[in-house]
């Protein structure tokens, strides 16, 4: 069996599975029933935070490597966030490639493993909506309004992404 056609039946069997058991805080399908590497998701902003009552749409796209690379993760609703590029792109560190981070900033062991699945991925996307990394920002603008005007100009960007994204 080839590494497309294991990917292919993990992606599966994990899909299969959180439409069984749906995990709070987000629901994932597929864009197209031909295409397994390809998902929708629906991020549901985490109470307590800004971001609550927000409906964020996601795509998640696998490579065929699957789970030996991990996938990647864009925001196609608006969202403002330290670690979240502009073009919406989700930068945590298990979405990273695996092995030793170049730049010395992550530990081997908090970068992509292959047991990551897409409930543990959205836990930690879930995780960084309420708790940023400010240290390692993908975003440089909305850091630096977490940190220095978090109550007044980053929370009104963020609460207007919220109204936005009820908009679906």
């Amino acid at each position: 069996m080839g590494t497309a056609d294991q990917a292919a039946l993990l992606l599966r069997r994990q899909l299969m599975e959180l439409q069984k058991k749906p995990v709070e805080g987000f629901s994932a399908g597929l864009f197209d029933d031909e295409d397994l590497y390809k998902w929708e998701i629906m991020v549901v902003g985490p109470p307590g935070t800004y971001y609550e009552e927000g409906y964020f749409k996601a795509s998640m796209v696998f490579p065929k490597e699957y789970p030996q690379r991990p996938p990647t993760l864009t925001f196609i609703s608006d969202i403002w966030h330290p670690n979240v590029h502009k073009n919406g792109e989700v930068c945590i560190s298990i979405l990273h490639e695996p092995g030793e981070d170049k730049y010395g900033y992550e530990k081997a062991d908090e970068r992509w493993r292959p047991i990551h699945t897409v409930e543990t991925i959205m836990l930690s996307v879930i995780s960084m909506l309420a708790e940023p990394n400010d240290e390692s920002p993908a975003n440089v603008d909305a850091a630096k309004e977490w940190r220095e005007e978090y109550t007044t100009t980053f929370k009104k960007k963020v609460k207007a992404c919220v109204r936005k994204s009820q908009d679906f």
